[in-house]
C-alpha cells in the first residue's frame, strides 16, 4: 500500500508556498512600497509639498499678468474734451488729455495701443496662451519620456523667470507679444508636474492628507477659472 504521507507533504508544501505568495503581493502593492521606502505621510512629506507648491507662484503671477499690463488706464481731459466720454479716439483732434499716474504704467499708455485694433491689443494674451497649448502638446511630454517631472519643473520655472525679465526689455508690442509666447511654452508642464508630485509619494497613511492637497489643487483649479 502506497505511503500517503509524500502527498500530504506536497500539499502542506504547496499551502505554505500559496501563502507566501499571497504575503509577497500584498507587501508589494504601492502602497506598502511607499511607506516601506519613506514612511507614512509626516513632516518631510509636508515641507516637500510646500517647495513644490512654490512652483505655483510663478503659474498664477503668469496667468493674471496680462490683466494688470495690458489693461488701458485711467486719463483725464486737460482742454476742448469731456472726460465723461469713455472712448479716446473719438476725441475732438484739438483736444488735450494725459493719463492717471504714469506714462509706463501699462503697455496701452506706453507705447499708445490706445487707438489700435482689438487684435493688436489682445495680441499678448493671445500669444501666451497659445504658448500653453502648444506646450502642453510637445514640452509638458518631456517629464514622463526623458527629463522627469522634478527636473521639468525646475526648467519650466527657469524659462519663466528668464523670459519675464527679458520681457522688461520689450520696446514694441511684436517682442513683448513673442516673450509671452515663450513663456506660455514653459509654464505649461506646471500644473501637472506640481500635482504628481504632491500626489504620488503618498502612502496609505496618508489619506487625509490626499484629500486636503486634493481639495486645496481643485479649489486653485476653481479660483483660476473664474
Amino acid at each position: 500500500m502506497a505511503d500517503p504521507q509524500p502527498l500530504l507533504s506536497q500539499l502542506s508544501d504547496h499551502t505554505t508556498d500559496s501563502h507566501h505568495d499571497q504575503q509577497y503581493n500584498k507587501k508589494a502593492s504601492m502602497d506598502e512600497l511607499i511607506e516601506q521606502t519613506i514612511g507614512k505621510f509626516g513632516w518631510a512629506q509636508v515641507v516637500q509639498a510646500i517647495l513644490v507648491s512654490l512652483a505655483s507662484i510663478f503659474d498664477s503671477q503668469q496667468a493674471f499678468l496680462s490683466v494688470y499690463t495690458d489693461a488701458e488706464p485711467t486719463w483725464h481731459c486737460l482742454n476742448n474734451c469731456d472726460s465723461s466720454n469713455s472712448n479716446i479716439c473719438s476725441l475732438p483732434a484739438d483736444s488735450e488729455w494725459t493719463w492717471d499716474g504714469i506714462t509706463s504704467k501699462t503697455i496701452v499708455s506706453e507705447w499708445g495701443l490706445e487707438c489700435s485694433t482689438a487684435f493688436i491689443r489682445g495680441l499678448p494674451a493671445s500669444s501666451h496662451f497659445m504658448g500653453c497649448i502648444l506646450g502642453t502638446f510637445f514640452v509638458a511630454r518631456l517629464a514622463d519620456s526623458s527629463l522627469g517631472r522634478k527636473n521639468m519643473l525646475f526648467i519650466s520655472c527657469l524659462v519663466m523667470s528668464i523670459t519675464t525679465s527679458i520681457t522688461i526689455l520689450s520696446n514694441n508690442v511684436w517682442i513683448y507679444s513673442l516673450m509671452r509666447f515663450v513663456t506660455g511654452v514653459g509654464r505649461a508642464s506646471i500644473g501637472t508636474c506640481t500635482i504628481v508630485l504632491l500626489m504620488e509619494k503618498v502612502g496609505k497613511g496618508g489619506t487625509l492628507w490626499e484629500s486636503w492637497i486634493s481639495s486645496s489643487s481643485l479649489l486653485g483649479l476653481y479660483r483660476y477659472r473664474l
